[in-house]
């Protein structure tokens, strides 16, 4: 018992540091993955690893955050994965929330303090594009899925309420579900051992949070039901959640400006660990009028939301996806979510686009940026280092 103490320990200060260290997306975290949990600990083996990351990209809901979990759930049971959990999300979380309390006391108390945020508001922009490109370059492969893709993307320019997201992808899904021929032969397994317990306990969480949300109109309970709701609905990770989160939270709800939104994306491109912690940032600026507390519970309120239904469900399907995955529907369905996930990308790039100034400035450091990303090896987060200190200059020079 002492020796699976120890281990364990061990365990969480490993996810302590890649929380910490992990700058640079998905790849870049796959990679620091291999090298801490296999060469070095050994914690599971590669081929479980890249399994399960795999498993976690076809799931709504974080990745890197599901496959930390989904390790320590391996290693230790559930209490060790919400341990892991806790500490791979804790320190982006409490950065977005200071990020958030940050900028609404400069703007309380410096008149056109956003003005340091002049040149990486255009800049998130760039981000957006070139995600979108990497994300449809892996993503889509037929000509039903571009055409799917671009009906997404038409529907999400003139339709921005968030409740359309969800048909989208039920649509979407259902539509290509029909070329499950295309799909490789696997001999099934006769019959499916599901546990309903963790699934119950997703569904249970959604229904109970979204009715006390409609009755008691207490905004704690309706934030933490709106990013429970998007963080079980986003396929094809952070990227992807921006649309959503912009839609409900600007277009829709008004909690924020689209100012302080894109500078809240941008500022998130800096930091390391999960790039779902931009909720952390939203959810703190959505409760501003509570003061300091309000900051803190919005911010936390927000991390619990969107981590926890991916971490539910990849408890729920790590047991039965070996058997699952080998159903041809199932993955011929997952061609059309991933095609109106990239629709999605595609229209947020416009819908974050449109409130800026249509001026030869910003679509220079959009298109800037998006060189930079695409055609050199500038590490992300210096590139929005660089812009911050551009626009600190700007501001004293001109302010």
């Amino acid at each position: 018992m002492e020796i699976k103490r120890v281990r364990y320990y061990i365990f969480l200060k490993d996810v302590l540091v890649l929380s910490i260290t992990a700058f640079g997306g998905p790849q870049v975290f796959l990679a620091m993955l291999i090298d801490t949990m296999v060469k070095r600990r050994r914690y599971i083996t590669e081929k479980d690893l890249l399994e399960l990351n795999a498993l976690c990209q076809v799931l709504p809901g974080p990745t890197s955050t599901q496959t930390i979990s989904a390790i320590g759930y391996r290693i230790g049971g559930p209490a060790l994965a919400y341990l892991s959990l806790t500490v791979w999300v804790l320190p982006a979380t409490i950065l977005m929330t200071a990020t958030a309390f940050l900028i609404e006391h400069l703007q309380e108390n410096t008149p056109g303090s956003l003005s340091f945020a002049k040149f990486i508001q255009p800049m998130a922009i760039g981000y957006i594009i070139y995600a979108a490109q990497v994300t449809i370059r892996k993503m889509i492969h037929t000509v039903e899925a571009a055409i799917l893709m671009m009906i997404a993307a038409f529907v999400a320019f003139f339709y921005n309420s968030p409740f359309i997201f969800p048909v989208m992808l039920l649509i979407g899904g259902l539509i290509t579900t029909h070329n499950y021929k295309r799909q490789p032969v696997i001999e099934e397994d006769s019959k499916i051992q599901i546990q309903w317990s963790n699934f119950l306990l997703w569904g249970g969480v959604l229904v109970i949070a979204a009715i006390m949300g409609h009755y008691t109109r207490f905004l704690p309970v309706r934030l933490f039901e709106n990013f429970y709701r998007n963080g079980s609905l986003i396929f094809g990770g952070g990227q992807v959640l921006v649309p959503y989160l912009f839609t409900e939270f600007v277009e829709f709800k008004q909690y924020l400006s689209s100012e302080e939104f894109l500078t809240g994306y941008a500022i998130s491109q800096t930091i390391p660990g999960p790039t779902f912690s931009i909720s952390s940032y939203i959810g703190a600026l959505s409760m501003r009028e509570w003061g300091l507390m309000g900051f803190v519970m919005g911010g936390l309120i927000a991390a619990a939301g969107i981590f926890l239904p991916g971490t539910f469900l990849i408890f729920f399907v790590i047991r039965f996806w070996d058997a699952l995955k080998k159903y041809r529907p199932v993955r011929a369905a997952l061609e059309g979510i991933n095609a109106v996930s990239c629709g999605m990308l595609m229209a947020a790039a416009y819908l974050l686009f449109e409130p800026l100034e249509n001026s030869l400035f910003n679509i220079i450091a959009i298109i800037g940026t998006y060189s930079l990303l695409q055609f050199s090896k500038v590490p992300s987060p210096l590139i929005i280092v660089i812009g911050v200190a551009a626009g600190i200059l700007y501001h004293w020079a001109f302010q």
